[in-house]
């Protein structure tokens, strides 16, 4: 995860201008927004760049060499809804047996002291467990869910403006709505920070865990998590915000705009109006993922995401960009009805596809630059391989 600085006193709609118009219609500007590869041959081009990054795969710690501790998480992932997705067990004794190493060596899967790190790794868990029906892994992904669940603002505490783990008053309200449903970054009593990928990953989790058990504890968690994040962190346009002090509601700078946090955000979503059917869930997903795919911040005029392109050292950004690729895929798997959205994020998913292949692939070999607008690479990288796996298990299924 980055590590950011401190944040800045502003209101949240002193930093926007007017919302945006919902447009779902494809951007005829973007780059190959369509391809005619089989899906057997799409599903050989995912399986070989997992197959191409697993030497790198450190058998001690279940980590992989070049990338972080949540970033390996990822890996995982993408590896499993390649299984669900295709109805094999490829991938299944490396997924399976290197989730429970990791942890058995890192308690709720924190390592480092970040409650969205040991989220990244249970939300592993769960798409293995959907690929798998591994229950060891489902339980593993609840006790995480236990252990941050902690560090969850509850009604209560709000109104009380204390939390118990915490060293310092809390703002019940800002800018007079509930801080309740916030999630704390770290759960070290002095941190005050609450960012959208916490609260994002644990509202996401919730959601599954809701689906897979049916506790309505789990759902009530999630709705509580999305209500914190329509209520502070989404600029009028749309587009999702960073970070808020949970001790005086100052929050990150408005340049801080990050793939990742939409993409967990509208994969949550997406999953919440399963489980309630509420439409104003599925409203606002509507609404959020038609101002991303349109958002100039982190991609090209021809669509091409350009967020994390640094192919010559690991960063956290890099990673950010696979996140929001997979929840726009489960956007796009969970809603079968809707399809102009469904041909738009095909198209949006597509245009990542081809440049990949196209402009960042090896001529001689399955890997990829993190820079998926070129040029192409001429050594592996395990971050532009991690950065390119979720786009390749994604167009297995958006096509």
């Amino acid at each position: 995860m980055l590590k950011f600085p401190c944040l800045l006193q502003v209101s949240l709609f002193a930093l926007f201008g007017l919302a945006i118009a919902q447009n779902l219609d494809v951007d005829v500007n973007w780059r190959k927004y369509s391809n005619s590869r089989p899906r057997s041959e799409r599903v050989s081009i995912a399986q070989n760049a997992i197959n191409a990054m697993q030497p790198q795969l450190n058998t001690g710690t279940g980590e992989f060499n070049g990338i972080g501790f949540w970033q390996s998480a990822n890996v995982y992932s993408a590896m499993a809804i390649q299984d669900q997705l295709t109805g094999s067990t490829t991938n299944k004794a490396v997924v399976v047996n290197n989730l429970k190493l990791a942890f058995r060596r890192n308690k709720n899967y924190d390592a480092y002291g970040y409650n969205d790190d040991a989220l990244w790794w249970a939300q592993a868990a769960v798409y293995a467990h959907k690929a798998y029906k591994d229950d060891e892994l489902l339980n593993n992904a609840i006790a995480t869910w236990n252990s941050v669940s902690r560090y969850v603002i509850t009604e209560a505490q709000a109104l009380n403006a204390r939390h118990p783990l915490k060293n310092f008053a809390l703002a019940g309200s800002c800018d007079g709505a509930t801080m309740a449903g916030g999630v704390f970054w770290r759960p070290t009593a002095d941190d005050k920070s609450i960012n959208s990928i916490t609260t994002g990953l644990y509202l996401t989790l919730s959601a599954y865990l809701a689906e897979i058990t049916k506790d309505s504890k789990y759902k009530d968690a999630s709705v509580l998590s999305a209500k914190w994040i329509k209520a502070h962190n989404i600029a009028p346009n749309k587009i999702l915000l960073d970070t808020q002090s949970g001790a005086d509601c100052s929050r990150s700078p408005a340049s801080w705009i990050f793939t990742y946090n939409t993409g967990k955000f509208v994969e949550g979503l997406s999953v919440l109006y399963d489980l309630t059917a509420d439409n104003s869930w599925n409203q606002l997903m509507l609404d959020i993922v038609a101002a991303a795919v349109k958002n100039t911040a982190w991609q090209e005029t021809n669509g091409i995401i350009k967020e994390g392109s640094d192919n010559g050292s690991n960063n956290d950004g890099i990673g950010f960009k696979a996140i929001y690729i997979r929840g726009l895929l489960e956007v796009f798997r969970r809603t079968p009805e809707n399809e102009k959205l469904r041909i738009l994020l095909h198209s949006y998913i597509d245009v990542q596809y081809n440049a990949l292949l196209d402009l960042a692939k090896s001529p001689s070999g399955n890997f990829y630059s993190a820079n998926w607008r070129g040029p192409q690479p001429t050594a592996f990288t395990s971050w532009g391989q991690l950065a390119a796996l979720d786009v390749l298990v994604a167009a297995v299924d958006a096509n």
